[in-house]
């Protein structure tokens, strides 16, 4: 008999957890964890007894309980992890023919907690709950058996650890961080692992990259929050006439005009705030053909909800003032606390207040390497609207 500890549900909670979802919050808890330490695997059942799962507890989280899976007694050993690393690599192959992709994308590939992008040979990893960072050496020896890497860098600074009661750290678990390449839609990009944004690179707009550089050929574009030079290096790729990259931070767009160098290509870095820089671009009464907003999230929290929306709906009118009659207009959010027809309608009201007359002709989100738990769907954090304008 096993001598785990069990939780057990109030009376009619756990609805989605039943139907297949693995979240258990702390309202739904009837009884079991009143000791148990940050991380702690646990088994869940209902009140009727239904087996609901094996999953990390800690009492400090909303999220008391997240399922890795769907049987009792399981555990995070490094054969759980080889398996689940497996199906994931095998995944990204089918869809990606050089190693530069999103390997685990937490529950999406039933793995609670866990992010791990991979640039080839070197791995990043960020941990955002307590039984995934106790789990972290039976991770790191599946993670070396399976694959070799070369590099192994724990970038566990993100804000959501707080919420687990972690500490916020930047680690190389193997080699050492630094500036590394990236390969994506045949470019040749430079990310920095150590001190970059996330975990250094922003696999989830791959496609939305390619959809704009499609669109760019003799074309004027303005990559707006640029960052290290995502859309704005691939449009000049795709042969745009001009391309402005815009951001506040000197040391992104320092990798972005070396990525330009590395490619042969050439496009203008401009450090600014961007709300101030594209009122300045609308008084001069300067307009580009193809205009991207890719901001970091302005909505952090649902307590952030009103102000955010406020800021994209302002964003969206800014934008639109800079975009050229029968231009195009990318507008993104990867803030998961606003829905997505939430920013649609202030990205709506946004072009309505500029004047503008908008045709919405493509809704994205993120590539086939951020898969979503099909129960989680709030958990499809990136939102991207492309509008043609009049």
């Amino acid at each position: 008999m096993s001598k785990r500890a069990v939780i057990i549900l109030k009376p009619r909670a756990g609805r989605r957890a039943r139907a297949g979802a693995p979240w258990i919050f702390s309202n739904e808890i009837a009884a079991g964890g009143e000791s148990l330490a940050p991380g702690s695997v646990v088994n869940v059942r209902g009140d009727d007894g239904q087996v609901l799962g094996s999953g990390f507890f800690n009492p400090k989280s909303l999220i008391v309980a997240r399922l890795f899976a769907r049987t009792p007694d399981e555990a995070a050993t490094k054969a759980f992890f080889t398996e689940r690393l497996t199906h994931a690599l095998m995944l990204r192959e089918r869809f990606y023919s050089r190693p530069y992709y999103r390997l685990v994308h937490a529950e999406g590939d039933g793995l609670p907690g866990l992010i791990i992008d991979r640039f080839d040979d070197v791995f990043v990893l960020q941990i955002t709950i307590a039984g995934m960072e106790l789990a972290l050496g039976e991770l790191i020896a599946a993670l070396r058996d399976l694959l070799d890497p070369a590099t192994i860098i724990l970038r566990n600074d993100t804000p959501a650890r707080a919420l687990e009661g972690l500490p916020s750290y930047v680690r190389a678990e193997l080699g050492s961080a630094g500036r590394i390449v990236v390969e994506e839609n045949g470019a040749r990009y430079f990310a920095d692992l150590g001190s970059g944004q996330k975990t250094g690179w922003y696999y989830d707009q791959r496609d939305n990259r390619a959809f704009a550089a499609a669109l760019a050929h003799r074309r004027t574009v303005l990559d707006a929050y640029s960052y290290s030079g995502g859309f704005g290096i691939l449009a000049a790729q795709a042969g745009a006439k001009e391309v402005i990259c815009l951001d506040s931070s000197e040391s992104a767009l320092a990798l972005a005009e070396q990525s330009a160098a590395a490619n042969r290509l050439s496009v203008r870095a401009v450090k600014a705030d961007v709300f101030e820089e594209l009122s300045r671009l609308a008084a001069r009464k300067e307009t580009f053909d193809i205009v991207v907003a890719d901001p970091p999230p302005f909505v952090k929290s649902k307590k952030d909800l009103e102000p955010g929306a406020k800021a994209y709906r302002k964003l969206a009118r800014l934008a639109a003032d800079v975009t050229a009659r029968g231009g195009v207009l990318l507008l993104a959010s990867c803030s998961h606390n606003i829905p997505l027809e939430r920013f649609a309608g202030e990205c709506a009201a946004g072009i309505s207040r500029a004047g503008r007359r908008a045709s919405l002709i493509r809704t994205s989100g993120a590539g086939p390497d951020h898969p979503v738990h099909p129960m989680l769907p709030e958990s499809a954090y990136l939102k991207a609207l492309v509008y043609a304008l009049d």
